[in-house]
């Protein structure tokens, strides 16, 4: 049975690909907002890990909006959430089992309990979260065994992560995106295998 992952390249999401791996034909599932935004280090990463790799694209208007929202909110928790919501139910539609790499103490992306019923009964699928049980800790002890990562600040590292194409956006509108995203804020990248 196929399983979509949503797949940013980094760490979590390739561990929790990995445990499914075991028991699903896993399919890595990487959302962009612009069609041509270039994924080589996201590409690398699935390769790294042997599992098929499927890009797939929300759309300017999307991300015009969160955009508009981190501006309202002034942080962007809530509009990571609603991206990855939106994500989620876009391979609901398609897979009969969607996972990502949400942990235990994660605060965004996170969906409720109550969203994630909703999503199981609208589609008939089972939403997997493998490292919910985990904390940061297990979760890096287990990579440190298995995987070779990279890590640096979510400004700098490519990985397939949201806010890259969000921060951009700001650029691009002549905002200073550090304004409104975490400072010093590190992110991961699987370079390879161990």
């Amino acid at each position: 049975m196929k399983a979509a992952v949503l797949f940013s390249g980094g760490k979590d999401s390739a561990l929790a690909a990995l445990m499914l791996a075991r028991d699903y034909q896993v399919e890595l599932n990487t959302f962009v907002f612009d069609q041509h935004h270039p994924l080589p280090a996201v590409e690398a990463a699935a390769e790294a890990l042997s599992l098929p790799l499927i890009r797939r694209t929300f759309g300017i208007a999307l991300r015009d909006r969160l955009v508009a929202m981190i501006r309202q909110c002034g942080y962007p928790n809530d509009a990571i959430n609603l991206v990855h919501r939106y994500a989620i139910n876009a391979l609901a539609e398609e897979y009969a089992v969607v996972g990502d790499g949400t942990r235990l103490n994660d605060r965004v992306p996170m969906l409720t309990f109550g969203e994630v019923q909703r999503i199981e009964a609208k589609y008939g699928c089972s939403y997997v979260r493998p490292l919910l049980g985990f904390g940061r800790t297990e979760v890096n002890r287990l990579v440190d065994r298995l995987l070779i990562v990279q890590y640096g600040e979510s400004s700098t590292l490519q990985n397939g992560d949201y806010e890259h194409e969000l921060r951009d956006a700001f650029i691009m509108q002549g905002a200073d995106p550090s304004a409104f995203f975490p400072q010093r804020h590190e992110q991961s990248l699987v370079c390879g295998m161990k």
